[in-house]
């Protein structure tokens, strides 16, 4: 708690600072940008229930974040983003729509007056940036979370399909950050925020976040990320919110090895105990971690072929990632995807191949058997502007 008072004063303290010098010497320049994108997907296991999804103890998979749908089209997400840059302050207002945006603000599903279908849903972002100085600078708000390699962004990523350590989170967070740059090659950021993946904070104690990014050299980036939080329900019978902690550590790094060759990783690695967020659980502590390398070649300007190769270790049960029985599982994934560009630039269409194969059986097929992988293929189609 004193960590987080001390935190706190720091931040508030740049804040004053920022007040007694916030004239802007030049005008704000609003831009609106956005997308939105439609996939097919075909399963060569043929399954009953036209799920990627595969099954677990429950009956609901959690095979793939956002391409669910199998033997079907669907539409994925659509964004519409407003944002304002000056001198002294930046905000941004990203709004999405659709069954992935449902998905990637899950934890928004349910307003204050605790009724489903809340228009918080919509929020992905919402955050105003102060520079108080050209080197320190203040986020507030609700922003996308710093963990990891890929982000919910179809345009961005060169995937299509979101890996495992995407999947198992964070997604967002609410709260305030500040960040320092020691040079155009290296910053700290340090944050406070009210938990992982929730619209509002679940118990009286807050999260803190933290990167370190440095660039060794041209075309190489480091990113050291982590968050450390509480993550009991405050309202859960006979369970303290000290008994309950979320702590994720991650790796994040790319190297343009050349204007074609591109090269990046990801690792992470995770625990928790407790009563996580409500739902119950041994007071030992259970861990996760997983690895992906990713790699893509330009041929062309308009055409380029890239692979990620991933494995990911859920084996103590910690994170949702099960097998069919529900118990903790492993999995190794190797993405194939292609990027064409068409349209001046307007369009993005992603080809891809992927085979999931888990430590146990996961997926069902058309007779109804199960089976511990599955293949994928199809093509995922993207309008930005």
């Amino acid at each position: 708690m004193k960590k987080t008072v001390l935190l706190l004063s720091s931040l508030f303290a740049g804040f004053g600072a920022f007040a007694q010098d916030s004239t802007s010497t030049t005008p704000g320049k609003f831009t609106f940008s956005g997308y939105m994108d439609t996939y097919y997907l075909g399963n060569f296991n043929n399954p009953k229930s036209q799920s990627n999804l595969g099954l677990n103890g429950s009956g609901v998979g959690n095979a793939r974040a956002f391409d669910q749908k199998a033997g079907q089209f669907g539409i994925g997400l659509i964004q519409a983003k407003a944002t304002y840059t000056a001198d002294k302050v930046d905000a941004v207002m990203d709004l999405t729509f659709g069954t992935f945006a449902d998905l990637g603000n899950y934890g928004n599903n349910v307003g204050l007056l605790g009724t489903p279908g809340s228009t918080a849903l919509a929020i992905k972002q919402a955050y105003i940036v102060f520079k108080a100085t050209p080197k320190l600078s203040f986020t507030a708000g609700q922003f996308g979370t710093h963990i990891g390699y890929e982000v919910i962004d179809a345009p961005v990523n060169y995937n299509y399909s979101l890996s495992n350590l995407f999947n198992n989170g964070p997604f967002y967070h609410i709260g305030l950050k500040a960040q320092y740059a020691f040079s155009d090659r290296a910053y700290l950021m340090l944050g406070v925020v009210n938990n992982v993946d929730n619209l509002v904070d679940n118990n009286k104690k807050k999260g803190l976040i933290g990167q370190f990014f440095f660039s060794p050299v041209s075309g190489w980036n480091v990113y050291l990320n982590g968050i450390i939080s509480n993550e009991a329900s405050q309202d859960v019978t006979g369970v303290k919110a000290d008994d309950a902690s979320y702590s994720l550590f991650d790796l994040t790094t790319t190297y343009q090895i050349t204007s074609k060759f591109y090269l990046g990783l990801n690792a992470a690695t995770g625990s928790q105990k407790g009563d996580y967020q409500g739902v119950g659980g041994p007071s030992t502590s259970k861990s996760w971690g997983g690895v992906a390398v990713y790699t893509n070649y330009a041929f062309t300007d308009k055409f380029g072929l890239g692979l990620r190769y991933e494995t990911f270790d859920n084996k103590n049960g910690a994170r949702a990632l099960t097998d069919a029985a529900g118990n903790g599982a492993s999995v190794n994934s190797i993405t194939i995807t292609g990027n064409i560009t068409a349209a001046d630039g307007h369009v993005l269409l992603k080809p891809e191949l992927r085979l999931d194969s888990y430590s146990a059986n996961k997926f069902e097929k058309n007779d109804g058997s199960l089976t511990k992988s599955q293949t994928t293929l199809g093509m995922a189609a993207i309008f930005k502007f």
